[in-house]
């Protein structure tokens, strides 16, 4: 079976011309973000998307019914689509690739810092400006701290890690020695 990832990225990438075409990409980046977490529900999941009686319309229909209000008319369509194709277990991925999409659009990144101490506000701006010269673009940075660092720090920026910690440095340095 293909992976998640490969099933969804068509789906996300439909979605994300459909509301860039009507500028709505908040819009739907915020009612697929509802369905995923509903979708992501243990209940949900055993109850509604796991169930073989269901048939894949009803499974729409009970997902549309605990969204409510929060989702439009557009979207049940989209999930009908997904539905009747049978990859409504992609919901989760989808929405997380259009995310993605969105991001890429706004020219904007998620980047994560861990490092061996917390960083002081005057750190984290500058290396989020650093990194938004780097990247070219719009930085939005969460940190955390690891206490098994000695020191330094490691940058997490979609599929780019630049890792700054001592660990690193020495694993670096011991690689040159070897070799």
């Amino acid at each position: 079976m293909a992976e998640t990832s490969t099933v969804a990225r068509p789906y996300a990438k439909a979605a994300f011309e459909h509301a860039l075409g009507k500028a709505a990409l908040d819009d739907w980046s915020g009612m697929l973000a509802t369905l995923s977490q509903v979708a992501r529900q243990g209940d949900v999941h055993q109850r509604v998307l796991s169930n073989p009686q269901l048939t894949s319309a009803q499974k729409v229909d009970l997902l549309l019914e605990l969204c409510g209000d929060a989702v439009s008319d557009e979207i049940g369509n989209f999930l009908r689509q997904i539905g009747a194709q049978g990859r409504l277990s992609a919901l989760p991925a989808i929405a997380e690739q259009f995310e993605l999409l969105k991001a890429q659009q706004e020219k904007r990144m998620d980047v994560q810092i861990v490092s061996a101490f917390a960083l002081d506000e005057a750190q984290q701006d500058k290396l989020a400006s650093a990194l938004a010269k780097r990247l070219n673009r719009e930085i939005s940075i969460t940190t955390q701290v690891d206490s098994t660092l000695l020191g330094g720090v490691i940058l997490r920026a979609g599929d780019t890690v630049i890792d700054g910690s001592v660990r690193g440095r020495l694993n670096r340095l011991h690689e040159a020695l070897s070799a």
